[in-house]
């Protein structure tokens, strides 16, 4: 690799007219005094540093991992990788947890795998046997593998019989699933990324894959260049590297997004860019949804969003009159309180003109983790595995088959437990044992000054399984050390439903564990067992994981039954579904407009978008989909919190491209953590001068929940809006220190874009503020030490 690739952080261009193939790029990293000739194996899979999943290979040097490239023929990445893939891996090598440790006298203290097992076993039978299975719960991660999520989703669900099982994936695509599931029946992403390759127009709704997906990125930037540059709109309160290069940038308030959506509707509508053919044969509920939107004219929602009408007006009709589109949706939708009437809109748009199962026409509802889509897919979250549906019986039942298990057993009485009312439970003490896995809920929940409360009380039991220590490790009962990327093998898949192999590259440091290890182990000290007396679960590899997996998605919308590992170690990334009947996997779905609504097939019944109560069966029946997809909305309401003389101003967090989630990886990279080093909250020119705030000042913002101080960078937000990355821990510097606990009522997704905050000058800085000067945090202008003085 020739270039430094946190400063040039796309790579070089390889533009290409609509319709050819992307051309490959292979991107390569070698640790100083390494060369390839020194490596002596490269080990195949796929990055876990964003939810893109590209097709890689490890270097491997004397059993250390020394580097990585992008794997050419992959689908994904086509040899390229981002600055987190190329880099981050390093981090890694460094301050891991090696040994189990359990709290002796208020301090963790390191002990032997038996004495801590012993321990969360002890607590795990004593509540079972003298509360019952409610007093359980596990939070998880959107990283681990699918035969980790399977193996854990079967303990809980089918030996233990908990409802109160979900992951950090509530924080980041919780939105995406429950928006597919009313729109299309289940989950899963209709379009696939090589539709970026064929459109005509882009348009992205809360996305900035400029810094969260870097290699999607370039692919569209590939397309932007050439000959034939599709149009781009973009959806962001900020200016960012994505708005830069669009047709129209929309800065709305963060916040108001379903009053864009609604107005996009209707002069969809209005104008007659309808395919009248395909919503009469595809959908159901055209007639209440032209009558939501009557109203909701580009001058009404003008005033709400604080964007002209004409830029509106302008974006519908580029939505109206092109060919082939892609729309992409992420978290400044997905984090928000309408964010699943606002995900619904934007699938709506999309059939309103027939925008499916074709090449350049489809929608792809992001992740915001590389593997999110396995813990939806396995059940391991608020959700039964194969997208069934927890309502119905017969769903039910085959899971109790399949597992040998009585029906009762698996808990379905009642929606699954997300993980707002899991940490609720836990504050209130009715579930007094909570495993975390592969997460930092005490840097990445809103309110954390409640999060640490619940954490660190004597009603609840907490168990940690990482690989490092991290703010939630420091308030947990027993911690066990657990084995990362490329120290296990397993299965990843990412947004476009592409199935990548990683396959064991090296051993895990010290006693550290593969988590379907750590989960076995605990089924097996638990005494967990099927009808028959049996283990459960049944297996004891990683591949016999996969196997009963693909057993359990037979005949689902998200049949792995074609897959093994073999053909993934062959072939690379391969989409799901992969059947006898497709055998290659599948790149789109609904190519036929016909959609998983069918009773008998759905995996929800639907909610009420404005209240997130279930529609049920009856309600569900009587609308008739039956294989037809549903247009639904609901009318604009104002965010939780709104700007006042207190706190006039809107907050709303995000992520940079150096760091992933709470940097417990990302901060040990030497590159990455160079790159982005502290915390830092951006403000608007004109927010900056009338609060006499400089570039590098630092600033305190202070919402009703508690303040933060950091240095300011004068940015690109819109007037009025103020910017903190979430990556980063502390009392004084978490960005979540400042957001409120409430969510979308249907996705129960927190609301992380809007809080009401002030911010005040403390004092100067000792430099510009530490945010990167090459993505959407660049500062206004240079910083200029002489004028400071």
């Amino acid at each position: 690799m020739e270039t430094d690739r946190i400063a040039d952080i796309w790579g070089s261009r390889t533009p290409h007219p609509a319709g050819s193939s992307w051309p490959k790029r292979v991107d390569q990293f070698l640790l100083d005094g390494v060369d390839e000739s020194d490596v002596q194996k490269w080990v195949r899979g796929a990055c876990l540093l964003c939810s893109n999943g590209c097709g890689l290979e490890v270097a491997v040097r004397d059993g250390q991992m020394v580097g990585v490239r992008g794997r050419a023929e992959d689908r994904i990445n086509h040899g390229r990788l981002g600055p987190k893939g190329l880099y981050g891996w390093q981090g890694q090598q460094r301050d891991r947890l090696t040994t189990p440790l359990i709290r002796e006298g208020g301090r963790l203290v390191e002990t032997d795998w038996d004495t801590a097992m012993g321990r969360v076993v002890e607590r795990s039978r004593s509540l079972l046997d003298t509360k019952g299975p409610l007093s359980h719960g596990f939070y998880t991660s959107g990283q681990l593998m699918i035969e980790e999520y399977y193996t854990l989703a079967v303990i809980g669900k089918g030996g233990i019989g908990t409802p109160h099982m979900d992951g950090n994936t509530r924080l980041c695509t919780a939105t995406a699933a429950a928006a597919f599931q009313e729109t299309f029946g289940s989950d899963g992403q209709p379009g696939s990324y090589t539709d970026i390759d064929s459109c005509d127009t882009i348009f992205l709704f809360g996305h900035n894959v400029a810094e969260t997906q870097t290699v999607l990125w370039a692919r569209m930037l590939d397309r932007l260049d050439a000959s034939d540059p599709p149009r781009l709109v973009c959806v962001d309160p900020r200016r960012t590297k994505v708005a830069e290069r669009a047709t129209i940038h929309l800065p709305i308030r963060n916040g108001t997004n379903l009053a864009l959506m609604n107005a996009l509707v209707h002069e969809l509508i209005a104008h007659g860019w309808v395919d009248t053919d395909y919503v009469n044969a595809h959908t159901v509920g055209f007639d209440q949804l032209d009558r939501s939107t009557r109203e909701t004219t580009p001058e009404w929602a003008a005033e709400i969003c604080g964007v002209p009408a004409k830029d509106i007006r302008a974006a519908a009709e580029i939505f109206g009159s092109s060919s082939n589109i892609v729309s992409t949706c992420s978290m400044g939708f997905y984090q928000s309180h309408q964010a699943t009437a606002s995900a619904c809109q934007v699938n709506n748009i999309h059939l309103l003109r027939g925008m499916l199962g074709r090449p350049g026409a489809g929608i792809l509802q992001m992740n915001g983790q590389p593997s999110a889509q396995n813990n939806r897919e396995a059940g391991c979250g608020p959700a039964l595995p194969g997208f069934r549906n927890w309502d119905n019986p017969n769903h039910v039942s085959e899971l109790a088959e399949l597992w040998n298990v009585d029906p009762i057993m698996i808990p379905h009485w009642a929606e699954p437990t997300d993980s707002n009312a899991i940490f609720r439970y836990a504050e209130q003490g009715s579930i007094g044992f909570m495993w975390i896995v592969a997460t930092n809920p005490a840097v990445s929940m809103p309110d954390l000054a409640r999060i640490r409360r619940i954490l660190s009380g004597d009603q609840c039991f907490v168990v940690v399984s990482d690989g490092y220590r991290t703010e939630t490790t420091e308030l947990a009962d027993v911690v066990l050390p657990a084995a990362l990327w490329a120290e296990k093998t397993g299965t990843y898949t990412n947004v476009d439903r592409t199935v990548h192999l990683q396959e064991q590259a090296v051993e895990p440091p010290g006693e550290a564990r593969g988590d379907m290890a750590i989960f076995l182990d605990y089924a097996r000290r638990m005494g967990l067992t099927d009808k028959d007396g049996q283990p459960l679960p049944a297996w004891d590899t990683p591949e016999r994981a996969f196997e009963a997996w693909k057993a359990a998605s037979a005949g689902r919308p998200c049949d792995y039954t074609g897959l093994s590992y073999a053909k993934l170690h062959d072939v690379g990334g391969i989409q799901w579904p992969c059947t006898s009947a497709a055998p290659e996997g599948t790149e789109r779905l609904y190519t036929g407009g016909v959609f998983n609504t069918d009773l008998d097939t759905c995996e929800s019944y639907g909610h009420d978008l404005a209240t997130g109560a279930p529609l049920g069966e009856v309600a569900y029946r009587a609308r008739r989909a039956d294989g037809r997809a549903v247009l639904k909305t609901t009318e604009y309401e104002h965010p939780f919190e709104e700007p006042d003389d207190t706190y006039p101003l809107r907050l709303t967090t995000g992520r940079t491209v150096y760091h992933w989630h709470t940097r417990t990886k990302t901060s040990r990279s030497p590159q990455l953590n160079a790159a982005a080093p502290a915390m830092w909250v951006e403000l608007s020119e004109p927010d900056a001068q009338r609060l006499g705030i400089s570039e590098g000042d630092i600033v305190r913002v202070t919402s009703r929940r508690g303040s933060i101080q950091a240095p300011a960078r004068v940015s690109h937000p819109r007037e009025g809006v103020v910017f903190a990355p979430w990556h980063y821990g502390g009392a004084d510097t978490a960005a979540n220190e400042l957001t409120l606990a409430g969510w979308d009522p249907v996705s129960k997704q927190p609301e992380f874009k809007v809080a009401a905050v002030s911010v005040e000058r403390i004092g100067p800085g000792q430099g510009p503020a530490p945010a990167p000067t090459t993505t959407a945090s660049a500062p206004v202008r240079p910083f200029d030490e002489t004028a400071r003085k």
